[in-house]
């Protein structure tokens, strides 16, 4: 980009955090984040930040759970949008990128661009981009060229999409990035479900490895399932684990599990109300089977006046057994 490219890019923004567009648009929030949070400048020139080789590793090992989950996830996301002149990335929680998938002939132009591992698109870093963004945020966004806020990203166009780990901690980013000036807003459409569908596939993947033990339930209602809302389940119907889908969707936090949280509690409204009319009918049936039916002696077991009994016969639907 031109010297007078990236001047023009610097005063667009300017302009439109001037006219107060912070207050009504994501992305110029993000701008203004970007000068006045961070002190970066639009204009600046140079290279995107990398971090060293034995750092790179580092983060590495450190996302090795969620790399694992995400091999196949990655392979085939590249496979759908690599053909676009795409290349795919999947970064930590500081916006470093540990993975990457690409195609050969691009790697040169992609190296320089910074989409590689180990360089660092943090917000704090480069200012609003899709991976600095959406880790910022906690949600999907793209950046499509020039809403980059360095004017020496705006020849990019990124579709990036946050990934928790399996107890609902933000754990990096699922990039699709191109640099080609025929990626249409159109086509990131399209790549944008793909990236959100992968994504909760990292998800779901790495939550099934980390509680491979239990049985893993869809949570919500059968017409409100949500296919990333999943909970991990011990064998006494107990909550372990719950995806961050479950979590927002379920209320679910780490002080419910650690309290012993029952699955049937959340799956089935009304389930402990139901256990306990279940518990009582089951009782006042026992009694009235060692009686041999007769209510008064039935009473007598129980503890309970021959009139009580006479309503909860009533209540839970037994009134035959008299």
């Amino acid at each position: 980009m031109s010297l007078r490219s990236q001047t023009d890019h610097a005063s667009l923004i300017q302009q439109a955090l001037d006219e107060g567009a912070g207050a009504r648009s994501a992305l110029a929030a993000s701008w203004r984040r970007s000068m006045t949070l961070y002190g970066l400048d639009p204009a600046r020139a140079g290279a995107v930040e990398t971090i060293s080789e034995q750092a790179l590793q580092d983060a590495r090992q450190a996302m090795e759970p969620m790399t694992r989950a995400a091999e196949g996830v990655l392979d085939r996301l590249f496979l759908a949008v690599g053909g676009v002149g795409c290349c795919v990335l999947l970064t930590n929680a500081e916006g470093v990128p540990v993975e990457r998938r690409g195609a050969a002939a691009d790697d040169e132009t992609f190296h320089r661009w910074g989409l590689w591992p180990g360089a660092v698109w943090s917000e704090a870093h480069e200012g609003t981009n899709g991976i600095g963004t959406a880790l910022a945020e906690h949600r999907p966004v793209t950046i499509h060229r020039d809403q980059h806020f360095h004017a020496r990203n705006t020849g990019l166009s990124c579709v990036t999409h946050p990934i928790h780990d399996p107890f609902g901690r933000l754990a990096g980013a699922l990039d699709v990035s191109s640099c080609r000036a025929d990626a249409t807003e159109a086509i990131l459409g399209l790549i944008s479900a793909a990236v959100a569908d992968a994504a909760r596939s990292i998800e779901a993947q790495a939550f099934r490895q980390t509680f491979c033990d239990a049985r893993i339930v869809l949570a919500g209602s059968a017409g409100e399932r949500n296919a990333a809302a999943l909970l991990a389940v011990d064998r006494d119907d107990l909550v372990i684990g719950a995806t961050r889908a479950a979590r927002l969707s379920l209320s679910i936090t780490d002080e419910r599990i650690a309290a012993q949280l029952p699955a049937s509690d959340l799956l089935t409204p009304g389930a402990a109300e139901a256990d306990l009319l279940e518990a009582e009918r089951g009782a006042v049936r026992r009694a009235l089977a060692r009686s041999g039916g007769n209510v008064s002696a039935a009473a007598r077991l129980l503890g309970i006046s021959r009139a009580t009994l006479h309503r909860k016969l009533h209540r839970l639907g037994l009134n035959d057994a008299q």
